[in-house]
């Protein structure tokens, strides 16, 4: 029996271990050829090489998944550790480590409810990072020159936001168009984002000054792109301002959280984006007027506290009559003066050729009393000579002497003479043209500030009877008075109010009298 068993033994087949691994992998492929398998995602392995590896798990059992790198590119929903999905793929083994696994090139997550605890997941790490936070969020401009929309151009959503903008205030619109739903939905909405903020704003494509992200109501799986990382991460780090429009009012996308504004519908979004127009020109109307009435007012309060501070002011008149006053003193006392500093000249020019004429005159009786000396003496010595004939004889060298010296006495005088009288005429000659010039300024002078320059300006004198009159009280007193004007003078005199009735007696008892 032993020997049997041996021989069966002996003649049954033996397997490689490549033969049983390759047995097995077929018959597990044509079985599971293509399957759909719902299960929970655990343990996600991201390597450098770009493949995707993670587990599907239940409660009872576990199985190893991959994704490979072009896959994985592909795939609309992204694996996260902890969401129930349902992956689509091919179940084959791998011969290396005796085990098999499931080749995934297809994920949806496996309900609503995984869904949202995803989204819930992503947007409690986001927020983490403080994409969501306040700060962040910039103001919208006021009138923008240029708008952006990143929508489909072919929906009923870039319509109606060119119908409102109209409506509104017309401005210009770029639109980028992309897909709205979809495995394209995300990257294409990211690169338009980021397209409109690469934009050189002096090149031929001006750039958006607002941007508005669009799109229509939907499902949950149809709004899915708008909550994407890169989605939210583009309009987190968009440098212009950007309004989110995605779905209806109780629709919410992680991109609402990013943006600087949420719009409940695409409509709002225009509405939010420009003011209206008419609005606009009634509130600058109002303004302008604001501004001319407050200039008025203002103007206003600067007249009256002008006049104001001019009726604190005292009269020019009053603060220029006692300097006329003093004028008109000093004129009168000035012509006076100018008249007897000229007479005093005068005489002294005048008296300049008399002395002149005297000391001619002395000399000429200087040369009589010589001539009449000299006729004195003649006689004289005849007598003497003939008396003393020989004691002529001795003086008369002397009397030659003498005569000599009384010549040349003369001869002296005559020089002094002439030398005096060229002295006279040089020292008249210079100084009669600077005292006649400084007689003739004073004598302007005198034209000038006399009272009838005064006269020629439009003022006028009032003459009393015995003097000037300087006050209308004086001049209601005079019986009557001569105004002078610069070519000539008028008489006139005062009109006195007439005299007021005599008041009518009262009656003692209080009573007024009626004759």
């Amino acid at each position: 029996m032993d020997l049997i068993d041996d021989a069966a033994a002996s003649n049954a087949h033996e397997f490689t271990v490549s033969e049983i691994s390759g047995a097995i992998k077929r018959t597990l492929e044509d079985q599971f050829g293509r399957v759909r398998v719902r299960g929970e995602i655990g343990r996600v392995s991201r390597p450098s090489s770009g493949h995707l590896y993670f587990d599907l798990k239940d409660e009872r059992a576990c199985i190893a998944a991959v994704t490979w790198k072009g896959q994985a590119a592909r795939l609309s929903t992204r694996p996260e550790e902890g969401i129930e999905v349902i992956a689509t793929g091919r179940l084959t083994t791998f011969p290396g480590q005796s085990k098999y696994q499931l080749i995934v090139d297809e994920i949806e997550p496996a309900g609503a409810g995984a869904l949202m605890m995803m989204l819930e997941k992503r947007r409690k790490a986001l927020a983490a990072e403080g994409l969501f936070d306040e700060s962040r969020k910039r103001p919208l401009p006021y009138l923008p020159r240029v708008i952006g929309v990143v929508t489909s151009p072919s929906g009923a959503v870039i319509r109606d936001i060119l119908h409102r903008l109209r409506d509104r205030f017309p401005t210009r619109v770029l639109i980028w168009p992309v897909a709205v739903q979809g495995q394209d939905c995300a990257p294409q909405v990211t690169a338009a984002i980021r397209g409109f903020n690469a934009l050189d704003p002096a090149g031929p494509i001006p750039r958006p000054d607002l941007l508005i992200v669009a799109r229509g109501g939907g499902s949950l799986e149809d709004l899915w792109g708008f909550n994407e990382e890169l989605v939210v991460r583009a309009a987190a780090e968009s440098a212009i301002p950007l309004i989110s429009a995605v779905g209806h009012e109780t629709d919410t996308t992680l991109i609402d959280f990013a943006s600087d504004r949420r719009a409940p519908t695409p409509t709002a979004a225009a509405e939010m984006a420009v003011p209206v127009r008419t609005e606009l020109a009634a509130r600058l109307g109002e303004c302008g007027t604001r501004m001319i009435r407050a200039g008025q007012q203002a103007r206003q309060r600067h007249r009256q506290r002008l006049a104001d501070l001019g009726r604190a002011l005292g009269r020019p008149q009053a603060l220029t009559d006692p300097a006329r006053q003093r004028f008109d003193l000093f004129a009168e006392r000035l012509e006076p003066a100018l008249k007897g500093f000229t007479r005093r000249c005068r005489d002294r020019l005048a008296g300049l050729p008399l002395s002149l004429a005297a000391l001619r005159g002395n000399l000429r009786n200087r040369r009589q009393n010589l001539q009449t000396q000299e006729n004195r003496l003649a006689p004289g010595l005849s007598r003497l000579a003939r008396r003393k004939a020989e004691r002529l004889a001795d003086l008369g060298p002397r009397l030659d002497r003498a005569r000599a010296r009384l010549l040349a006495g003369s001869s002296r005088d005559r020089a002094e003479l002439a030398r005096l009288s060229a002295r006279l005429a040089a020292t008249a000659a210079r100084i009669a043209p600077p005292r006649r010039d400084s007689l003739d300024r004073l004598d302007r002078l005198r034209q000038t500030l006399g009272y009838t320059e005064t006269l020629k300006r439009g003022f006028a004198v009032v003459h009393g009877p015995d003097h000037l009159l300087t006050s209308a009280t004086e001049a209601e007193k005079a019986p009557g008075f001569e105004i002078e004007f610069h070519d000539g003078r008028i008489a006139a005199r005062p009109e006195r109010p007439p005299a007021k009735p005599a008041r009518k007696p009262r009656d003692p008892r209080g009573q007024q009298s009626l004759f």
